[in-house]
């Protein structure tokens, strides 16, 4: 069974990873946040620093692009192969009000003969593996049949299927039937994303799924960075070890961003999962939530 750490834009860059990686481990690879190459946007250095191989010494990380184009997916893959990359990952499931208002993402999906010849014209031309992260539709599960027999017409690495639809965000729970029928129909390697949050929920979607070779985490591994390490037998999260993690993340965005905002601004968005470790702690709740300061911030910290 292989573990997946799930793209988290703006939280699980090259600094988290390598953090997480030294602090916890676990997972088998890190899914990096997307990058969404435009016509009005030149794809520079600048948005590919952080999957330079340089920034992701002794981690595996596949890189991730957002787009509806095919020629935008191709030249991304110019690039990520120019770096050393021998796959990538398509997103076709971020349900970001931005991205689908652009008919990308979960949004693309409202147009399933527009992706079938978007993957029909990138598999034509494309050299390395590809995998897909998909929703099971835009507005209803019952469009993941049309879109399952669209994802068999091409080899993917992995179909990675997120239970829900767009319109759903990330509430209420996963679609176990639809995927379930996925799972079933698919021709490719089936990856399962979605609410797992502890080792128990891990355990009780592979119970159901016998043949499942990989499972990808996000929001849970942010809230528990320990649950790859658990899930294979390891220790359980300790809030000193939270500490000490959050502490370094602080020291080495500071490095990166020389700036005490932007780091206690990255570090809050972080705790704000975290916090689901400590929901009988009002006091620290109400502290995180409410510190202006960086020092104050890691004072806190520090006191777990």
């Amino acid at each position: 069974m292989k573990l997946y750490f799930a793209p988290m834009e703006g939280i699980t860059s090259y600094t988290y990873r390598n953090t997480h990686k030294e602090f916890f481990g676990g997972c088998d690879a890190y899914f990096a946040p997307f990058i969404s190459p435009s016509e009005n946007e030149r794809v520079s250095e600048r948005h590919f620093r952080d999957i330079l191989p340089d920034n992701n010494k002794d981690i595996y990380v596949v890189p991730q692009t957002l787009t509806n184009k095919s020629e935008y997916v191709l030249m991304f893959e110019r690039q990520v192969e120019k770096i050393g990359y021998k796959e990538y990952n398509i997103n076709l499931g971020c349900p970001s009000g931005t991205v689908v208002k652009k008919g990308k993402g979960s949004g693309f999906l409202k147009d399933p003969e527009g992706v079938d010849r978007f993957l029909d014209e990138v598999f034509e031309k494309s050299n390395l593996d590809i995998s897909v992260k998909t929703r099971i539709g835009y507005s209803s599960g019952t469009e993941m049949e049309k879109l399952t027999k669209i994802y068999n017409k091409y080899s993917l690495k992995e179909l990675i299927i997120h239970p829900r639809v767009r319109e759903a965000m990330y509430t209420g729970e996963p679609d176990m039937e639809v995927f379930r029928k996925a799972y079933e129909s698919s021709e490719n390697t089936v990856c399962y994303n979605g609410n797992i949050f502890t080792a128990e929920d891990f355990n009780n979607v592979c119970a159901e799924y016998k043949n499942l070779e990989s499972v990808m985490i996000g929001r849970g591994a942010i809230v528990n960075p320990a649950i790859f390490r658990e899930i294979k037998g390891g220790r359980g999260v300790e809030e000193k070890e939270l500490a000490e993690f959050t502490l370094l993340l602080a020291e080495r965005y500071m490095k990166l961003l020389k700036s005490e905002v932007f780091t206690l601004k990255k570090l809050k968005e972080i705790w704000m999962y975290m916090l689901w470790n400590f929901s009988e702690d009002k006091k620290l709740i109400k502290s995180v939530k409410k510190t202006n300061s960086l020092t104050d911030f890691k004072d806190i910290i520090k006191g777990l």
